[in-house]
């Protein structure tokens, strides 16, 4: 269970100290499918990178099934169990996909094992395998490679910050898809997800809305959902939702 205990995040720019976090709790269940929303500038991000510890709370704390994580680095909580896939994936020039996937992992897997995590988001394998993680891949291509990392570290945490950025409609499309093995795989795998996509709402155990660094309002999709569409009742679909 990941637990955030009166979170705050403070930072100070020309206007003076702003606060973007503010006294933030809340719990997410082991398991769950959780989606975090609300209008930009909310701190939806920066929460997820407090979460991930690439950004350290200015008070409050961070617990991983009842461990206080707050003063561990990025590495440490990779190591604890949380994987984070960025908006704009990183570039990693002189690394290839396969040498990326290995250090996911943490093993030597082979090429076979590889192929088949590029296989689950849709890329032709020996295309990319030997490729370099650099600027010849497309943004669609980046993301594509990065899920596929997530998939393979196979962490009891997965935090997703606007996955649908960039990517072509089939691969959002089947980005559904990928979500919902994951879960299979592991059941006890949480999957966090930044986005304000309707298709992706839809598929929630439990959505979080996030304004003006504090959480307005949480639940089920069946109770929140029909509260962002204004309607009675949720369809999926593909269409972006501005709350």
């Amino acid at each position: 269970m990941l637990e955030l205990k009166n979170i705050s995040f403070h930072v100070d720019d020309e206007h003076g100290d702003k606060e973007i976090i503010k006294d933030l709790s809340l719990k997410i269940d082991d398991g769950k499918f959780v989606v975090i929303t609300g209008p930009n500038g909310g701190g939806k991000s920066t929460l997820a990178k407090l979460i991930c510890g690439i950004e350290t709370p200015t008070g409050g704390s961070i617990l991983l099934d009842n461990e206080d994580i707050t003063g561990m680095s990025v590495t440490q909580r990779a190591n604890a169990g949380i994987s984070y896939a960025f908006q704009q994936p990183v570039r990693f020039k002189g690394i290839k996909v396969y040498d990326l996937l290995k250090i996911a992992t943490g093993t030597n897997i082979s090429i076979a094992d590889a192929c088949n995590y590029l296989s689950e988001v849709g890329l032709c394998a020996k295309d990319y395998i030997n490729r370099e993680v650099n600027a010849s891949l497309s943004g669609g291509e980046l993301k594509r490679i990065e899920i596929a990392t997530i998939i393979a570290r196979n962490t009891k945490l997965s935090v997703f910050d606007e996955p649908e950025a960039g990517i072509d409609l089939w691969s959002f499309q089947n980005l559904i898809s990928v979500f919902e093995k994951m879960q299979e795989n592991n059941s006890n795998r949480t999957i966090l997800v930044i986005s304000h996509q309707e298709r992706i709402l839809n598929i929630a155990d439990e959505i979080i809305v996030l304004k003006d660094g504090a959480v307005d309002k949480i639940g089920s999709k069946d109770e929140i959902l029909p509260t962002l569409l204004g309607t009675a009742s949720a369809r999926p679909s593909c269409s972006r939702i501005n709350v």
